[in-house]
């Protein structure tokens, strides 16, 4: 049974202190249902992506998503946790969920608030998403791991400041076309690249610009088989997924290199029968530019410790060969933890059914999605396939 999304909710990303966790997840749900045309009363399972960690006192969040409407009441709702990888967690659920035969109609709601608290409490919470037995110490927070992470990938292919620099000024320039990103303001290559009081060195090699932004946020898809699917307004296939997951402890394994991420990809390709290339638009999880920068490695669009070529010839950009975060990714975009996947989901239908608007790619058919959860801990590959 083919899984299909036939509708979709998104947020602005940014600070949005005048709504509770509660309020955003059921006009996420209300939202998401009106835009599928679906009644509430049709849908058979309800997966909530939330990672928490501390930002919310409200930890059991699953039936929150019950008073979008009273025919809610009495549905399978269940919350999902992966990390920073939470919200495609959720999507995969609802997807097997379909393809078993389990559910005809599956609502997925991810939301996170994270802006309320300071940056030393945010980071902290962050934090538990690594080997907390060995990592917790590390100075910098979860910027800290992936500044050690860019470390090792710079003392192994060459420092690679340059590209991250404009990693970021891609994303930023890209997040000017999106009215939902949160911040909406171009940042020059020049800017990204150069050390100052306003893009100080935050840890190893990694300036405040490589790093991605609190955020709160909610997005929302409707899930449907495709009996249901051809039926509805409009629909995007669900052509492969697949999750990879790799030990914790960074110790355990090369940090110069996003394994379990390749493997994911290897294996969402295959299962889809395509090749890299064939994909119109990739959306990946640029936590951190340099988190960007391996995943062309992982996803086998460069070889290893040549990710830097996929920028300097300009293939990830928006006219490029494989346009890659034309969102603004998480650098721009935003990344409030469990709606960040289901963000990427939403975002690349709108690419499918050519409703995107001012990030839109042309003639747009077939999207890939990474999301990844730890440092490379848990990997999440979706590809998304035009419906008709």
């Amino acid at each position: 049974m083919t899984a299909c999304l036939i509708g979709w909710y998104h947020s602005k990303f940014g600070k949005l202190a005048d709504q509770s966790l509660e309020q955003l997840m059921i006009t996420a749900a209300q939202g998401a249902l009106a835009d599928a045309g679906v009644a509430a009363a049709d849908i058979d399972d309800i997966f909530v992506g939330h990672f928490n960690s501390g930002f919310s006192e409200q930890d059991f969040a699953s039936s929150l998503v019950l008073g979008a409407d009273p025919d809610l009441r009495f549905k399978r709702a269940t919350r999902v946790e992966n990390a920073c990888a939470t919200g495609s967690a959720a999507i995969h659920a609802a997807v097997n969920a379909v393809r078993s035969g389990q559910s005809r109609i599956a609502l997925v709601v991810g939301v996170e608030k994270m802006t309320h608290l300071d940056p030393v409490a945010a980071g902290n919470n962050l934090l538990h998403a690594c080997y907390v037995a060995e990592e917790a110490g590390i100075t910098g927070g979860f910027t800290g791991v992936f500044g050690r992470i860019a470390d090792l990938h710079f003392q192994k292919y060459g420092d690679r400041s340059d590209t991250l620099a404009r990693i970021a000024a891609k994303n930023h320039s890209n997040a000017m076309g999106n009215p939902l990103a949160q911040m909406q303001k171009e940042l020059s290559y020049d800017f990204c690249r150069t050390v100052s009081d306003k893009n100080p060195i935050v840890a190893g090699p990694l300036r405040r610009t490589d790093c991605s932004l609190i955020s709160d946020g909610v997005a929302a898809v409707v899930i449907s088989s495709s009996d249901v699917a051809l039926g509805a307004k409009k629909a995007v296939a669900v052509r492969a997924i697949a999750q990879v997951n790799d030990y914790m402890p960074m110790s355990k394994r090369d940090m110069t290199h996003l394994e379990g991420a390749a493997l994911a990809w290897k294996k969402a390709l295959a299962s889809a029968h395509i090749k890299l290339l064939d994909l119109d638009v990739v959306e990946t999880h640029d936590c951190f530019t340099v988190a960007e920068l391996m995943e062309y490695e992982a996803m086998g669009l460069t070889a290893p410790g040549e990710g830097y070529k996929a920028v300097d010839e300009g293939w990830v950009f928006k006219d490029g060969k494989l346009p890659v975060n034309v969102s603004g990714g998480l650098k721009a975009k935003g990344h409030p933890i469990g709606a960040t996947g289901v963000s990427m989901h939403a975002l690349q239908a709108m690419q499918l059914t050519n409703t995107a608007g001012g990030i839109q790619v042309k003639d747009a058919e077939l999207a890939g999605i990474f999301n990844m959860g730890g440092a490379g801990v848990a990997n999440y590959v979706t590809i998304l396939q035009s419906f008709r």
